[in-house]
């Protein structure tokens, strides 16, 4: 737990997202399911908190305009070394490792003297899903 004030409901955050590190949550998601299991803790408290674990590199927070932020723990995993997509629609967050977005980096580098922080670059679009559901109903 990083240095500060602790609390039992700062434990509680940080266990749910420890837990939890294998997707991306905001905060109502975290409200929620800690209040289901029968620890509540405030939005805001979560919010505070989130960003404070943000400020010392242990979440990563991911922002949309005109969405909620979500975070993800990240302390020791490898979500900083890949590239994200995000479904306009359902909203849902992705990780995407492919070989040829490291060519299309190691390009901007070399030709361009640009380098990209891969873990903080979201793509924007359609999921599959999504993309499905709007091609069906299209064709109505």
């Amino acid at each position: 737990m990083p240095e500060g004030y602790k609390t039992k409901q700062r434990q509680r955050i940080l266990n749910y997202l420890m837990a939890n590190s294998h997707r991306h949550i905001t905060v109502e998601d975290a409200a929620e399911d800690l209040r289901h299991k029968g620890e509540p803790v405030g939005k805001t408290t979560i919010y505070r908190y989130f960003e404070r674990l943000v400020e010392d590199g242990l979440v990563r927070k991911f922002t949309a305009e005109g969405e909620s932020a979500c975070f993800q723990y990240i302390a020791g995993d490898t979500c900083q070394e890949h590239f994200h997509l995000k479904c306009v629609d359902c909203g849902k967050l992705f990780h995407l490792e492919c070989a040829y977005l490291e060519q299309l980096e190691q390009h901007i580098f070399d030709v361009h003297h640009f380098t990209i922080h891969s873990g903080r670059t979201v793509f924007y679009g359609l999921c599959e899903d999504c993309a499905q559901k709007a091609s069906k109903e299209n064709l109505k």
